[in-house]
This record gives C-alpha cells, structure tokens and sequence, in this order.
C-alpha cells in the first residue's frame, strides 16, 4: 500500500512538472510570434540584398529576444538550450549583416526559424506557419527539377518535373486544409494559394508538351508564389 501511494505521487509530481513544461513552452512560442514576424521579413530582405532594411528587422528580433522572461532555474532543458542557440545565431546573422554578407546572415535567420518550428512540432503546436514553411523543400527539388529540364528537356526529365510539381501541389493542398475558416476566406491567401494550386498544374503540363521557356516561366511564378507565402504566412 505504501509503495503503491508513494508511486501515485511520484506520478502526480511528473504530471505536473511535465504540465508545466509544456505551459511555459506554449508562452515561449506566443511571446516569439512578433519575433518570428522579424525574421521572415529580414531574411526576404537578405535574399533580395537589401541590407540595411534587413538590419532593422535583425536589431528588432534581438531586442525581442532580450524581452523574452528568462526561464526558471528548472526550466526544460530543450527550450533553454532552444533560447541560448538562438540568441547566438541571433547575434551572428547581425555580424554577418554588419559585415554586408547577406548570404551568411541568411543561412543563420533560416537555421535560426527551422529550429524554432522544430520545437513547435515537437510541442505538438503544428499549425499553418509550419506548413507553409515547410513547402520550401518542396519547392526546392521541383526548382532543381525544372532546372534540368530546361538544360535537357529529355522524357526522363520531364517526368521528374511532372513529379516534383505534384509533390509540391500536395503541400500546398495540405496548408490550405490547415488554415483557419478566417485566413482561408482572406482574398491574399487565396490569391497566393489558389494561383501557386494553378501554376504547379501548369508547370506539369508545360512539362510534358515539352515547352521549355513555359516551364521556366511558370518555375518563377511558383518561387514568387513561395516566397510570398512564407512572407505573409509562414
């Protein structure tokens, strides 16, 4: 009987620590919502080299940072090592910035927001920021698809064309089932989804009739579309 009191306890105790764990998480992850915002618009600003404009977002995600309440002393290894991580990637995309190498400052911001919405999944927090941020693999490989197809629009490489269109299609259909009734009423999400839909249709077609300069094209419109959904709503 003892034994058995002394193990619901400990099991009460766990409950409860883990309750609290995951309390202190979910605040994290809503505190750092403006912060994120910061770091999707200085890494557009990266990409496109515009420098001093993706400074302003970096300095404004730091000082976020800094605002951040510090964890309790027992506070969970993982998030703890999550904030520590990030301020030094933090830091080390402003040197980068400052030294005028926006490429570097980039790979920093992206390993800096992957490792963000890896906590968030592994805190079961998954919504349609992860999913439109996670297309860009996606977009990747039929970026690399499109590529050599245009180089040497062989039925091999067409083929693989048509398949990365339809695995980015898939994704995209995915993010579209997990917005919300509001975002997916909003006229910029659907413009940005619905026409991203339609291009990868297109992209596939263009493929198989062997029109290369359409395939090129329609590889642009769908980067743009990716680009501007993770922007707005990644």
């Amino acid at each position: 009987m003892r034994c058995t009191i002394v193990l619901l306890a400990w099991l009460a105790s766990t409950a409860l620590a883990l309750g609290a764990e995951a309390d202190r998480l979910a605040d994290v992850v809503s505190a750092m919502a403006p912060i994120m915002a910061n770091l999707r618009t200085a890494a557009s600003y990266a990409r496109t080299g515009n420098i001093a404009l993706a400074q302003i977002e970096t300095d404004e995600a730091v000082a976020g940072w800094k605002r951040l309440a510090p964890l309790p002393a027992d506070g969970p290894s993982e998030l703890s090592r999550f904030l520590d991580r990030g301020r030094e990637r933090l830091t080390t995309a402003a040197a980068a910035l400052d030294g005028g190498d926006s490429v570097a400052a980039g790979r920093e911001l992206l390993a800096l927001r992957q490792a963000f919405h890896a906590l968030r999944r592994r805190a079961g927090l998954y919504d349609l920021g992860d999913c439109i941020f996670e297309i860009a693999p996606a977009m990747e490989a039929l970026r690399v698809a499109a590529i050599r197809y245009g180089e040497q629009p062989a039925p091999a490489n067409a083929e693989e064309t048509v398949a990365a269109a339809g695995a980015f299609r898939d994704r995209l259909a995915r993010c579209n089932e997990w917005a919300n009734s509001e975002i997916a009423a909003q006229g910029e999400f659907r413009r940005l989804i619905d026409g991203a839909l339609a291009s990868s249709g297109e992209i596939a077609h263009a493929a198989m009739a062997g029109d290369g300069p359409l395939v090129h094209r329609y590889l642009i419109e769908l980067q743009s579309f990716a680009q501007l959904l993770d922007f707005r709503y990644g």
